[in-house]
């Protein structure tokens, strides 16, 4: 007689449970975004609405936050700057003393066991908002080359130890490693941004960063959501280019295009939980809807399930909270 499969055996117990356990999520993976504002007053902490349990941190402040997230577990962030000045070329990203180059500067000095990752855009630092040149009404692609790679240089320069190019030109990841080399730095990672979409999600980064696009919009060098051999494409272009790391983004809207991506590179794999991801939870959270602890946990697991070596959510700090088992 053919007996049917008892699969409840091995869930009937938590110790069972966690000892069968496929999947689990390590703060060594984790990498908590910060916004870093340049502000007169350093102890600056300005909510983000869009984004509860968010801000952005005058110098000062970014210290004593990173500090308490140290406390927690912390070993990974990713930092992106609001500068006090825009131009049209975005002088403010690759300025020597901009506000990117002095937070690494500090945080690097305080606490050099971090590892520190810099975002390399130039749209927080552009006056219309765009992650490159503006010509003729458009964004010239090679143009904002140079920017992007001089952008690169001084976050090296200043100690990052991972740099990130988000922008979407085409190139990219060639001009800074070239850069890179160049000046010294060839055993600098190189974390790309290979399949980043233009997508809805977005929407609470752009208050939380101050960039969104005075005019148009980024589907002309961010990925259209429907494509995915497009991915597998930019991702063999960047790994070519020399990327070190690859990232999806967003994350759990694009689980399938980790999953492949996991299949066919052999590089680390990151994928971003973006601030719309982050956002909806907190929302329906708030509301009552969802447990929120349980809604992260599963979401996260799910991004690490499908491939990803490296998870960058806003919600690194709560996870690291239940980690070390508290409230």
């Amino acid at each position: 007689m053919q007996k049917f499969h008892r699969g409840r055996r091995l869930r009937r117990s938590p110790g069972i449970r966690d000892l069968i356990r496929e999947t689990g999520i390590q703060a060594s993976a984790l990498v908590q975004p910060y916004f870093v504002l340049e502000s007169p007053d350093e102890n600056t902490l300005r909510p983000i609405a869009s984004m509860p349990g968010q801000s952005q941190l005058g110098l000062a402040r970014l210290l004593e936050v990173v500090a308490g997230d140290i406390d927690l577990g912390l070993k990974n962030l990713i930092l992106f700057g609001i500068p006090a000045h825009k131009d049209s070329r975005a002088s403010a990203a690759y300025a020597e003393n901009g506000i990117i180059q002095q937070a690494v500067q500090r945080i690097k000095k305080r606490f050099p066991e971090l590892v520190v990752i810099t975002d390399v855009c130039l749209c927080e630092y552009m006056d219309h908002g765009h992650c490159g040149i503006i010509r003729d009404s458009e964004v010239k692609n090679d143009p904002s080359l140079e920017l992007l790679a001089r952008t690169a240089l001084s976050h090296a320069l200043s100690g990052a130890d991972i740099v990130a190019p988000s922008d979407m030109m085409d190139g990219r990841v060639l001009a800074v490693r070239e850069a890179l080399d160049a000046n010294g730095h060839r055993e600098l990672p190189v974390m790309s941004y290979a399949v980043k979409y233009a997508s809805a999600y977005y929407g609470p980064f752009r208050d939380a960063a101050q960039s969104a696009p005075a005019f148009g919009d980024r589907k002309t060098y961010q990925m259209d959501p429907a494509n995915a051999r497009e991915a597998m494409r930019e991702s063999r272009a960047d790994v070519q280019e020399g990327a070190d790391i690859l990232m999806v983004k967003p994350a759990l809207p694009y689980l399938d295009i980790i999953r492949a991506l996991r299949g066919s590179f052999d590089l680390p794999l990151a994928a971003y939980q973006v601030s719309g991801e982050y956002s909806q939870i907190k929302a329906a959270a708030g509301q009552g809807w969802l447990e929120e602890k349980g809604a992260v946990l599963e979401s996260v697991t799910a991004i690490k399930r499908a491939g990803a070596d490296i998870i960058l959510t806003y919600f690194t700090r709560d996870i690291l909270k239940w980690i070390a088992g508290k409230k």
